[in-house]
């Protein structure tokens, strides 16, 4: 991948002025179609004739791509209280602080999806019998990711767990059975590594 650098030129179909132009490389703001937000201060490439951005580099996919992940609405669902304190003593665990939830959660619901063998979800239904999977729901658990919608509905078909919520409990459930009681050294080993290389 080239990357290129503020001041850089090259050339580009530019729709406004209809030709090829000449280009440079600046720092610009760029809206999105729908007009509901805007990529702040990334590297585009604009026309020299008429200072409309004409290309955008693969350099700034990443940071396009952040801002459409922040504006995707988040999973959410409603939980017993004691759920959270599950959440937040398994990341209090494997990172010293509750703010690696999001994460766990994330990690367990992608490689369940994904059928690894090391987290598996061939028992996942099991953890809704149990008397931790009851009580009052009272705690919102709200998850953002660009494919964390893909990778529930995919783990709904793998498991036959039909609601958004009764996943998450289940999952909530069987972070609690891995980390916190049977001590899965695996799992928690790469937690781990996550945890030290994110936070």
């Amino acid at each position: 991948m080239k990357i290129y650098k503020v001041g850089d030129t090259s050339k580009a179909v530019c729709y406004t002025c209809k030709a090829v132009k000449p280009t440079t490389f600046k720092l610009r703001d760029i809206p999105f179609s729908d007009g509901e937000g805007v990529v702040k201060n990334v590297i585009a490439g604009v026309c020299d004739a008429c200072g409309e951005v004409v290309a955008t580099p693969p350099q700034s996919t990443p940071s396009i791509k952040k801002v459409i992940e922040e504006k995707r609405k988040p999973v959410e669902a409603r939980v017993p209280a004691h759920m959270i304190d599950i959440l937040n003593c398994a990341s209090y665990e494997l990172s010293g602080t509750v703010d690696f939830v999001p994460t766990i959660l994330k990690f367990y619901i992608h490689k369940m999806s994904s059928n690894d063998k090391v987290v598996s979800p061939s028992k996942l239904q099991l953890f809704l019998g149990s008397e931790l999977a009851t009580g009052k729901k009272v705690k919102r658990i709200s998850i953002k990711g660009g494919k964390i919608l893909q990778d529930i509905n995919t783990l709904k078909g793998l498991t036959k767990i039909e609601s958004t919520t009764d996943i998450i409990k289940s999952v909530v459930l069987k972070i609690n059975n891995d980390i916190l009681t049977k001590k899965n050294k695996r799992v928690i080993k790469q937690l781990k590594d996550v945890a030290a290389s994110t936070l």
